[in-house]
């Protein structure tokens, strides 16, 4: 048996919320958990002031039938399987959106990652070095190839890091939450914020407007 490779052009879609304007003031580059459809996702952040913030939530490509029901839907970034090859796949599906959307540059540009869609936004920023105003690492963990070289191109005068977790998040156990932070040392020292929130392993809309004032 051989197992080759061949490279092909494929189509996805992305979903975004509100419209950009003159008037939006944050542009949020969001990237979901695993079992989610970019425009379920994107729900969690309507209750955000639709005139100032503006949404782009990317889609990951594989997709799959949830709990073999064939019925709902869900997707996933990266698997063990094959996972540098994919890993260039989607950091080429985030900088298609990323180019296609035309940020201003006077705008603030907030990317924030969700359980397992926080490997993805980590490893775009880091591969491409893009700048953002707030990097928002949320109920997910740190890819263990990433080092503080990775991010010495970030200002720590410009762009917030913020990682937030809820304390009843049933995937953070102490012994990982102390792991988590070690990492975070490790690529940021003090340069961080940390918080908590009252909840479950899920986008809360209280921890968001916690984040917008932060």
């Amino acid at each position: 048996m051989e197992e080759k490779e061949i490279a092909y052009q494929i189509t996805n879609t992305y979903s975004t919320m509100n419209q950009l304007t003159e008037k939006t003031k944050n542009v949020w580059f969001v990237c979901h958990g695993i079992g989610f459809l970019s425009r379920y996702f994107i729900k969690y952040f309507n209750e955000l002031n639709s005139e100032e913030n503006y949404i782009i939530a990317p889609q990951a490509s594989s997709k799959y039938y949830l709990k073999n029901e064939y019925k709902h839907v869900g997707a996933s970034w990266l698997t063990k399987e094959n996972t540098e090859a994919e890993i260039k796949n989607v950091m080429a599906n985030l900088n298609a959106i990323y180019h296609a959307e035309k940020i201003p540059d006077d705008i603030q540009f907030f990317v924030l990652g969700f359980s397992q869609g926080v490997s993805v936004a980590l490893r775009w920023i880091s591969r491409f070095q893009i700048s953002c105003d707030k990097l928002i690492i949320y109920a997910g963990s740190i890819p263990k190839e990433l080092t503080k070289e990775d991010f010495t191109f970030l200002n720590p005068s410009k762009t917030k890091v913020l990682n937030i977790v809820g304390l009843q998040d049933e995937y953070f156990t102490e012994e990982r939450m102390l792991q988590e932070h070690e990492k975070m040392q490790l690529l940021f020292g003090n340069n961080y914020i940390f918080k908590t929130f009252q909840g479950t392993h899920k986008v809360s809309r209280d921890a968001l407007k916690m984040l917008t004032e932060l």
